[in-house]
């Protein structure tokens, strides 16, 4: 799930791509005299209470046109890969070379980096903050953010989902805590990190909604419809929406380079993040090995430099179809309900508990409870209603893969759900001892030997 991970590099690549395209004398995103613009293109001096939702059917925006035809410039489907656009090859190129000097000499440069890439994104979303809450319609977008239709609370699935955004925001069952986690002392207290991970996570994204629907409110009203009919999600938001709401401000410019500024920098935190996770459980398998010195920084440039062949496909003109395929099969929710149920039958009924030798606190009755039966349980429910209600990928609702395409995105799926059941039954086969014997050696060894970036 890691190694698939890393395509989240593209997001941080087109962002790049809009920052340097941001410091034109104008927006290319904002008018339609470009040449890869179309005769059903809507420019922003168009875009005003009157005439937009009367007049301007059948069009498409000057922001949407750049996105796709001049960003993406996409092929007629998965299939036609086309060419490679050299812009976003040197943006991609730019992106691994920053992750190298990120984490080449380990946790301790990776931490340096993180202290710049993880607070300077804080002033970016206040200033951000500040002018939103400063635009004319701000107050109608704030206020469909927070109230909400209720009634959608009573459908299953939108908790479902919840509980997904959980799983993304927190990287839980993917390896990224208990890799950066295996770097604290052996006696460090979990619970307040937890605490504290917990907090600043959700006061972030509720501060970032606050950025996001209160252009989204300046842009209903510029445009004259209903919040929701501006509200995207995924790519859309960040490459469509954001940046024809900034062009429609005053100084532009500054408000364009502020906003990918900062959605650079939390790209590249996250993204050297999981390359880290990658390496440091590559040279855990290997202490003796990755300890001389040199050659951890040797791995780090193959792996790099590796990652980058691989991922020029996706800077092809059918890169996107690559894209949506891993996003939706590799790293989805099945994926995640699978591994947290394993996990917690592992660490909660089999492994054992010794949170307690660590810290100097029993796990209350409530932690153990979850641990044992409540998200095991949530998680199978998820996972099974996410087969149940499963279809088929489409991009924008149209594009429809070919049937190789599905068969390729399900063996990524499997490739990780059905590791850890091969993975135990081969242990199982091959060691020698009945299960209970395996079960009781297995708690009894010495916690100290599951911190091995420590030792």
């Amino acid at each position: 799930m890691k190694l698939y991970e890393l395509i989240y590099i593209l997001v941080q690549v087109w962002a790049l791509f809009y920052l340097v395209s941001s410091f034109r004398s104008q927006l290319p995103w904002a008018s339609c005299d470009n040449p890869w613009n179309t005769v059903n293109c809507l420019g922003l001096q168009s875009f005003n209470s009157s005439n937009v939702t009367a007049t301007h059917h059948n069009t498409t925006s000057a922001a949407t046109e750049f996105w796709e035809n001049r960003v993406l410039n996409l092929s007629s489907g998965i299939h036609d890969l086309g060419s490679l656009s050299w812009e976003l090859v040197l943006c991609l190129l730019v992106s691994w070379i920053l992750c190298y000097f990120s984490i080449w000499k380990g946790i301790r440069s990776s931490g340096k980096v993180a202290y710049f890439t993880a607070t300077f994104p804080y002033v970016m979303l206040f200033v951000l903050l500040i002018r939103g809450l400063t635009l004319p319609g701000a107050w109608e977008g704030i206020y469909f953010y927070l109230y909400p239709d209720l009634k959608r609370l009573a459908n299953f699935e939108v908790w479902m989902e919840a509980s997904s955004q959980i799983f993304f925001s927190y990287s839980l069952v993917i390896g990224t805590l208990s890799v950066l986690g295996s770097y604290n002392h052996y006696n460090n207290n979990c619970y307040k990190d937890c605490f504290w991970l917990c907090l600043l996570n959700s006061v972030t994204s509720f501060i970032a909604g606050f950025v996001v629907f209160s252009v989204l409110g300046y842009m209903a009203q510029k445009q004259g419809v209903t919040v929701d009919s501006v509200a995207e999600s995924g790519p859309g938001l960040a490459f469509i929406a954001y940046p024809q709401a900034t062009a429609m401000m005053p100084f532009p410019h500054f408000w364009t380079v502020c906003f990918f500024l900062m959605l650079i920098l939390l790209s590249v935190d996250t993204h050297f993040v999981t390359v880290e996770s990658v390496i440091t459980s590559v040279c855990d398998l290997s202490p003796d090995f990755f300890h001389v010195p040199r050659r951890r920084e040797i791995f780090v440039l193959i792996l790099c430099s590796s990652f980058f062949l691989l991922h020029l496909p996706l800077v092809t003109q059918g890169g996107l179809y690559i894209f949506q395929l891993i996003d939706y099969y590799a790293c989805t929710r099945a994926c995640q309900d699978f591994m947290s149920v394993c996990q917690c039958l592992a660490v909660a009924w089999l492994f054992g508990n010794i949170i307690e030798d660590m810290t100097g606190h029993r796990p209350s009755f409530f932690f153990k409870f979850c641990w044992k039966f409540v998200i095991p349980l949530v998680s199978a429910v998820s996972f099974v209603l996410y087969l149940v209600d499963y279809q088929h990928l489409k991009i924008n609702n149209s594009y429809v893969y070919p049937d190789w395409a599905y068969a390729l995105g399900w063996i990524m799926s499997m490739s990780s759900v059905l590791m850890v059941p091969l993975w135990a039954a081969g242990q199982l086969f091959f060691t020698e001892g009945t299960f209970r014997q395996l079960s009781n050696n297995r708690i009894n060894m010495n916690p100290l030997l599951h911190c091995g970036s420590i030792l």
